[in-house]
């Protein structure tokens, strides 16, 4: 099917090449509602998802454990273990081992949830490009 570009009135062809008909964009699966709902930003971070990954292995962990663990530094695994802790997903149990701060992170029911939904979502994803080639 042929349509006429706007700009030069020219004819253009709509129709899929070859090397494109029977595959579908990166774009169309995005926009797919399927495979677009429920998608976590929060968790999808790196760092975010190495914690919770690593707190879902792991009953708990201690702030150094997750440190040497994830090979990333005090700053950044306190910022961003903050922002799971404030959306819910892990909890943090700070006490003292004799005079040594020692905190401790969990990851909570909402956490487990939100990581099973998360990797439901990147399974739905991948099957949605398996299927399109």
């Amino acid at each position: 099917m042929a349509a006429r570009s706007r700009a030069t009135g020219q004819q253009r062809n709509s129709t899929p090449d070859k090397a494109t008909r029977g595959k579908t964009s990166l774009a169309s699966i995005a926009s797919n509602p399927e495979t677009v709902s429920g998608f976590d930003n929060l968790i999808h971070e790196r760092t975010r998802l190495a914690i919770v990954s690593a707190l879902a292995a792991n009953r708990k962990m201690t702030f150094n454990d997750l440190k040497i663990a994830l090979q990333v530094s005090d700053g950044n695994l306190s910022s961003h273990a903050r922002k799971l802790e404030d959306a819910g997903y892990v909890s943090c149990k700070k006490q003292f081992d004799g005079r040594v701060p020692r905190t401790e992170y969990t990851l909570t029911a909402t956490g487990r949830k939100a990581l099973k939904s998360y990797i439901a979502h990147m399974e739905a994803l991948i099957k949605a490009m398996k299927t399109t080639r």
